[in-house]
């Protein structure tokens, strides 16, 4: 048989976006997508995550090592094996970790591209990691961004996040959670378990992403905000299962929307109140964007 290729990511934000789009416009239903394994290990956690379609399936394995910064390593790792669908012969390795870095943030570019104010300009981001880089870039792809505030509890990472963002050429400097309330766009990509700002202080106009947890007894924000929100998800089953932020308010399933009724039109967008989309990442969407790249291969 032969070995599956070593394939690297050249896709870009955009690029990755349009993938998932594609998916969700074709038909795919979130809601009946196979659950993540989460299976715990004595240095974190390992993440199992299958999918597939007639033409191709995929899965990955993600290792979640919380003290591995602290060693001067990635905290995500993992590698990413693509088949085809009718044989399930392996066609390919991915990085896992990098292909993490480019589905979440496209995740959150496709919902806020629909969820957003059409003159969206200031985001506050919250997090100075890998995460934080692959947000900005994806935001910056799809929304006319002009203002970036960053909120880091580490200075020098937030000040090289706000310098990386005036290299693109957005206003850009460091603030503290209070900066919410000048926001148009607000993204949380924290390890955080406890609520980072008080929701009280987002505009009406603002929507709002969080996607750094994936527990249910974690959160970025707080009930506040979900009780003042239009509410969005990848999947409501997903979410009542994982998404703290949504589990810790009592937030119940007739309030969620999908992303497949987000991107198809069906899902209601109000103006007049705080818009929140809650991630906590599924394995249809790597499917999505390792297939863009495994067909881009010369």
């Amino acid at each position: 048989m032969t070995a599956p290729l070593d394939l690297d990511l050249t896709l870009g934000p955009a690029e990755a976006v349009a993938a998932l789009e594609q998916v969700l416009l074709a038909g795919l239903d979130p809601e009946g997508c196979p659950p993540r394994a989460n299976i715990p290990v004595p240095a974190g956690e390992l993440l199992l995550m299958p999918a597939a379609t007639d033409r191709y399936a995929g899965v990955k394995i993600a290792g979640v090592a919380p003290a591995n910064p602290d060693r001067g390593l990635p905290r995500i790792t993992g590698s990413y094996l693509l088949l085809d669908g009718p044989t399930l012969r392996p066609l390919a390795l991915l990085d896992g970790a990098a292909l993490t870095a480019l589905r979440t943030p496209a995740v959150t570019a496709l919902a806020l591209g629909r969820l957003a104010a059409p003159d969206a300009a200031h985001l506050v981001l919250f997090g100075a990691g890998p995460q934080a880089y692959g947000h900005l870039d994806a935001l910056h792809a799809v929304l006319p961004l002009r203002r970036l505030t960053v909120v880091s509890r580490s200075a020098g990472p937030a000040e090289r996040l706000a310098a990386y963002g005036r290299d693109l050429g957005l206003d850009a400097r460091c603030g503290g959670p209070g900066a919410v309330a000048e926001a148009d766009l607000v993204i949380c990509c924290t390890t955080a378990r406890t609520p980072l700002f008080d929701g009280r202080l987002v505009p009406d106009r603002a929507a709002v992403a969080a996607v750094g947890s994936h527990e249910p007894d974690a959160r970025e924000v707080d009930g506040v905000l979900v009780a003042r929100s239009a509410r969005y998800v990848e999947a409501r089953s997903v979410a009542l299962r994982e998404a703290g932020d949504l589990i810790m308010a009592g937030a119940g399933e007739e309030s969620l929307n999908n992303l497949a009724e987000l991107v198809t039109g069906r899902a209601v967008v109000p103006q007049n109140r705080p818009r929140f989309f809650k991630s906590v990442g599924m394995a249809w969407q790597d499917l999505a964007v390792a297939v863009a790249q495994y067909e881009l291969r010369p």
